[in-house]
This record gives structure tokens, C-alpha cells and sequence, in this order.
């Protein structure tokens, strides 16, 4: 190319830019490269030292003052954009004695997966509900819920929200609810009986494309990965792995944000593995190690671990593992953009 021709070019490309024009020829192969790119890094979050900084975070600053008592579990790639990866946000929730969060409701799905402790509840548009650790939860979109603790322990869960997801298409709203207001209608006794038996009330017709059971105990899908395991061969890549259902529908329980559960025998050795969702894993039982391209991040119990798109991992386990995870599949499929690789 001459000299003329590249300042012709550069005349041209300062013009159209003062009427907001920019030519697509010179960032074509990074809007649309070979293969994904993503900013986020792997990273592993061990419990031994978030716990401390959450109970120092509760003698800083009360549940009310903070209205939601969070860390913020921050990719390494994506720092001060309050998020784990680019579609999703998660955080870790402290709760202590005695203490009520004030309820809201907003645009954003949220799930709940309990990490530590038990005795508290959380209450979705008045149905409350008894958390113990392990236990899944949903608080679907726009449905108020607040949250307290009247046990004599603390109690931790990580939050997973699509934030990012909504944020994209500027749809995020919250409100906030007097509590004298809510009525409680019911608890998570209720809500198994009516959806959770692999029965539904013959008059209700869904509103939305959230599983109207929001509460999945830990002790039935524990049961669940154990009968599994009782009757197959591991799957090479992860095992024996479970995947949450709407049990109306049988698709994912939220329409965003898909939620698994697994197994992996202690001895375990995973082959490779990718996929174009990125996954966020808490650690429920056991212990053994993660490589993610090509780093490897010892895991233990309650520990939190990020696994980013299509970067190859594989799953090792040193004792009997049980894994809780999360990822933005269910966008991704809706969107016929979901990929996968074995190997």
C-alpha cells in the first residue's frame, strides 16, 4: 500500500468518525475470530480464605445497612466489573444470628446453593423456605423474596445471577417491598408436595419458563447421583452428572442459567473437556483437582472454582467428590450458539 493510499484512508476513517462510522474491515477478525476469545481467566476461590473475610465482613457492616451481605467473586480477567464471567455474576452471602434482609424482587433469575450452616430460610413471594447446606433454591425473576436467620449459627450460600445476561439487553429493574406487606402463603414443604413428586396441581398453568419448584433439597438429589452411580459406568469427562429439570416442563429450571449436580468416584481421572458456556463450580463433598488450561487448582470442601468458555478442562478426584455447578447453557441453546468438545 502507498503512502497516498494510507493517508487517503486515515482522512477517510477520521471523517466517517465524527458522524459515528467506523469501518468493519479493521476489526472484522476480532469481532468474529476463529475460535472463542475471552478475557476471563481460571481461578479458585478456596473456602479456608473467603471464610475469614466473611466473617470479618459481618462485624463490618450489618445485613441491613448492606441490605445483602455479599462478596463479590470477581474473574481475574474482568476485575471491578462485578462478575465471575461475561454472562454471569456470583457471590457469596453471609447471614448471621438473628439478622432479616429486607425483600425485593428484580428483572435479574437468581439461584441460591448452600454452602454453610443451617436453620435459616429465605422466602419467595411468601413462601419460606429452610435452607440447609447443599440445598439448590431459585428466586425467579421478579418474584419478591427476602431472607433471615433465626438459628444460632451463621450461614453462607453463593449467589448465581444472570446480571450480565440482563444488563446486556438494558432490562434490569428491582423494587423494593414493605415487609408488613407479605403475606406468608406456604413453605418449601408445600412446594415439593405440589411440583416435586413427579405430580403438579391439574389446574396450574405456567406464567413463565421458571420451574415452579423452587426448592431442591440436597438429600434427594444426593440420593439421586447415588442411584445413578449404582447402575453405570462414569461418563470419561465428568463422571456421573445430573442435570436440575423444571419438573413441568422437563428443560432447564430457569431459562438463563442451567444447574447440575455430580458425581465423582474417588479415583476419578476425567478426560478433557470444553464448551462455549463458562461454569462456576462449588465443591460440596470431597477433594481432588481441576486443570484448566493447563493450570491445576487444588479443590476442596466449599471451595469455588471457574472453568471459562471453551477452555479445555478435565476433573480429577483424589476421595469421593460431590460437585454443584452452574453455567449459562440454557441462553446459549436458546440462542443455537451452544458449542461443545470431547478430548
Amino acid at each position: 500500500m502507498s503512502v497516498d493510499q494510507s493517508s487517503n484512508r486515515q482522512a477517510f476513517y477520521q471523517e466517517i468518525d465524527a458522524h459515528s462510522c467506523t469501518p468493519l474491515w479493521e476489526v472484522l477478525h476480532g469481532l468474529v475470530p476463529e475460535t472463542p476469545a475471552t478475557p476471563c481467566q481460571p481461578q479458585l476461590w478456596p473456602w479456608a480464605t473467603v471464610w475469614p473475610y466473611l466473617q470479618q465482613a459481618g462485624a463490618l457492616i450489618s445485613a441491613e445497612e448492606a441490605e445483602r451481605r455479599v462478596l463479590v467473586l470477581e474473574n481475574p480477567g474482568l476485575r471491578g466489573r462485578s462478575r465471575i464471567t461475561h454472562s454471569l455474576y456470583a457471590g457469596l452471602q453471609l447471614i448471621l444470628p438473628g439478622e432479616i434482609a429486607p425483600p425485593h424482587r428484580h428483572s435479574q433469575s437468581a439461584l441460591r446453593f448452600v454452602m454453610h450452616g443451617q436453620g435459616a430460610y429465605t422466602a419467595v413471594d411468601g413462601r419460606r423456605i429452610a435452607m440447609s447446606e447443599g440445598d439448590f433454591i431459585i428466586t425467579p425473576s421478579w418474584s419478591f423474596h427476602d431472607h433471615g436467620n433465626p438459628s444460632d449459627d451463621p450461614m453462607v450460600w453463593m449467589d448465581g445471577l444472570d446480571v450480565p445476561i440482563v444488563e446486556l439487553f438494558d432490562a434490569q429493574f428491582r423494587e423494593s417491598a414493605d415487609p408488613d406487606a407479605l403475606v406468608n402463603i406456604g413453605d418449601g414443604t408445600e412446594n415439593l408436595a405440589e411440583f416435586g413428586m413427579l405430580l403438579k396441581p391439574v389446574e396450574y398453568r405456567p406464567a413463565t419458563r421458571t420451574s415452579p419448584l423452587w426448592y431442591y433439597p440436597y438429600d434427594r438429589s444426593r440420593e439421586a447421583l447415588a442411584t445413578l452411580a449404582a447402575t453405570r459406568d462414569p461418563h470419561p469427562a465428568w463422571g456421573y452428572k445430573m442435570q436440575y429439570v423444571n419438573p413441568v416442563t422437563g428443560g432447564w429450571p430457569m431459562p438463563t442459567m442451567g444447574t447440575f449436580l455430580q458425581y465423582l468416584p474417588a479415583g476419578f481421572c476425567g478426560g478433557h473437556y470444553r464448551a462455549t458456556d463458562s461454569t462456576v463450580y462449588a465443591v460440596r463433598e470431597g477433594s481432588g483437582t481441576c486443570e484448566i488450561g493447563g493450570r491445576a487448582f487444588a479443590f476442596g470442601p466449599k471451595d469455588v472454582f471457574v472453568c471459562p468458555s471453551w477452555m479445555p478442562y478435565s476433573l480429577k478426584a483424589s476421595t469421593d467428590t460431590v460437585l454443584f455447578s452452574f453455567s449459562d447453557r440454557p441462553a446459549q441453546q436458546s440462542l443455537d450458539i451452544w458449542r461443545e468438545r470431547l478430548g
